[in-house]
């Protein structure tokens, strides 16, 4: 089963086109690297698909529900977290917990297991009678994750998830997200490569609103030495002859 379908969407800013006719899908358990330069419309995809934004056209499902005609089926498949997690500094780690599932519309009677359900997922259960505002950017980003995952939705997506972090923080969320593998769809978006090489089965990269590849990581890389850094350069630089170049020699 395809967990997200995006046909021709396309979003516009008066004259600027930030996305340019999208068609891809992400099937149900993967882990996919949403990748691209800045400006290259990763954003803007992201808004469209958690119904932070309308699209100009196009069309666009999560879990089979259309986002723009059944948008609150489909709001509800999907856990977000954005580039800075939205916490409240002044409630503690549980407090805020709590608030987020009222509002995901958590049954009354499960919000406290939930929250312990998604504490011990995240590694967080010790943290959870702390002030938000006294933890440390590791944890923060765990209390992100811990917040996407309420409610159990069938598609996460994460973006730099790791940004900030030191390498021990970031290898013990990258060990995270890598277990939710199976369990649920994760778009992972991020500028560093090596944590998509790590832990991404596929890799989606655009570049001025287009889709460049859409391929699995082994073939994207292919059976050369090159990375995916190599790809990533070759694939969003742009190329533009000048005029009146002599031709090269035969």
């Amino acid at each position: 089963m395809a967990m997200i379908e995006v046909e021709n969407l396309t979003k516009k800013y008066r004259e600027r086109v930030a996305i340019d006719a999208l068609t891809f899908s992400i099937g149900e358990g993967e882990i996919v690297g949403f990748l691209g330069p800045n400006g290259a419309g990763k954003s803007t995809t992201m808004k469209i698909l958690t119904g932070f934004m309308p699209a100009t056209s196009g069309k666009a499902r999560v879990a089979g529900f259309d986002i723009f005609e059944r948008p609150l089926e489909a709001k509800r498949q999907i856990g977000y977290l954005p580039e800075t997690p939205p916490l409240y500094p002044e409630l503690t780690v549980r407090e805020y917990l709590r608030f987020v599932a009222e509002i995901k519309g958590v049954p009354s009677g499960q919000v406290k297991s939930e929250i312990d359900r998604v504490a011990a997922g995240t590694g967080i259960t010790s943290e959870l009678p702390r002030l938000t505002m006294t933890l440390s950017k590791g944890y923060r980003q765990r209390v992100g994750i811990a917040q996407a995952l309420l409610g159990a939705p069938k598609l996460l997506i994460l973006d730099e998830p790791t940004e900030g972090l030191d390498p021990r923080q970031r290898k013990d969320v990258l060990d995270l997200i890598k277990g939710l593998a199976g369990q649920h769809t994760v778009v992972l978006s991020t500028h560093i490569l090596s944590e998509v090489e790590s832990i991404c089965q596929r890799v989606l990269i655009v570049h001025r609103g287009k889709i460049r590849a859409n391929e699995t990581l082994k073939d994207l890389i292919g059976s050369s030495a090159r990375g995916l850094q190599e790809r990533f350069i070759e694939l969003t630089t742009d190329v533009v002859a000048s005029e009146g170049a002599a031709a090269p020699a035969a």
